[in-house]
């Protein structure tokens, strides 16, 4: 719902440098590169993402496309959108130990699954505020069977879940400053996750704010907009009573238009020289 083409990577290192006992790099990672574009012509907007989530020896790798509706209201802008996924999930079995071994449940090598999914949502925003809800994983699909040394079945399967987000946007006196407080809420209905958080902008260029993730960690961010392009990094300190260690994120993203050729064609008669 932007003004032009953005490209979005992201890198987070969650509990950094946390391992197991046998000293195996089991902290959970994720990778995002994004894309998305108005099209006119659509009467919306166009969007890719490719993800990679690791957490301990299991590793999903997905491709998202979506499509959203855009429509100008009286009292506000509104996206409606969809969208499909594709994930491939896997886990390598054989580097899992077992207390007792020999544990008939665990499978003795790596397996995976190819899970294809579907995403809905739709996004209001105005000058000064914005609120989106969204779900995703909808179909709650489930990927090939595989068959244990015992006969069990074990099995893939996507949750499905909800997200609302909000934020508003509040002017300072002089303009320079602007203070975004914001929210999110995530939900499978098995498990709620809640975030607040607060920016400070000043004149669209320097930011910094603070969030909290209920009962799990705070974080501190600060970023900076030069011309098209915009970094940032946060910290999450824990605040969980197991010792884990913070978490890293960086941002990078990069806006342009593209513009068309405004060239002007001139005329020249010796009449006017």
């Amino acid at each position: 719902m932007g003004d032009g083409v953005c490209v979005n990577g992201l890198l987070r290192q969650h509990w950094a440098g946390f391992t197991d006992d046998e000293g195996n790099k089991v902290a959970p990672e994720t990778y995002l590169v994004t894309i998305n574009s108005p099209m006119k012509v659509l009467h919306g907007g166009l969007g890719g993402s490719i993800i990679q989530d690791k957490l301990g020896f299991e590793k999903s790798v997905g491709i998202n496309l979506s499509y959203s509706f855009h429509a100008s209201l009286s009292f506000a802008d509104v996206g409606i959108g969809a969208g499909v996924s594709l994930m491939n999930h896997s886990i390598d079995f054989s580097k899992l130990k077992p207390e007792q071994s020999g544990d008939p449940i665990l499978l003795s090598s790596e397996q995976g699954a190819m899970i294809f999914d579907g995403n809905l949502g739709i996004f209001v925003k105005t000058e000064d505020y914005y609120v989106g809800l969204s779900v995703i994983n909808l179909l709650e699909s489930h990927g090939k069977n595989l068959s244990t040394s015992d006969n069990q079945v074990v099995r893939y399967k996507t949750d499905r879940t909800l997200f609302l987000t909000g934020m508003y946007r509040i002017f300072l006196t002089n303009q320079d400053y602007e203070i975004d407080p914001g929210f999110m809420i995530e939900s499978n209905l098995a498990s709620t996750q809640y975030i607040i958080s607060t920016n400070v902008r000043y004149k669209d260029r320097f930011y910094a704010g603070v969030s909290y993730r209920f009962l799990e960690s705070v974080g501190v961010m600060v970023g900076v907009k030069f011309r098209d392009f915009n970094i940032s990094y946060s910290y999450d300190i824990n605040t969980m009573r197991y010792g884990m260690p913070g978490s890293h994120e960086i941002g990078l993203s990069y806006c342009f238009k593209i513009k068309g050729d405004h060239s002007k064609t001139s005329y020249k008669n010796t009449r006017y020289l």
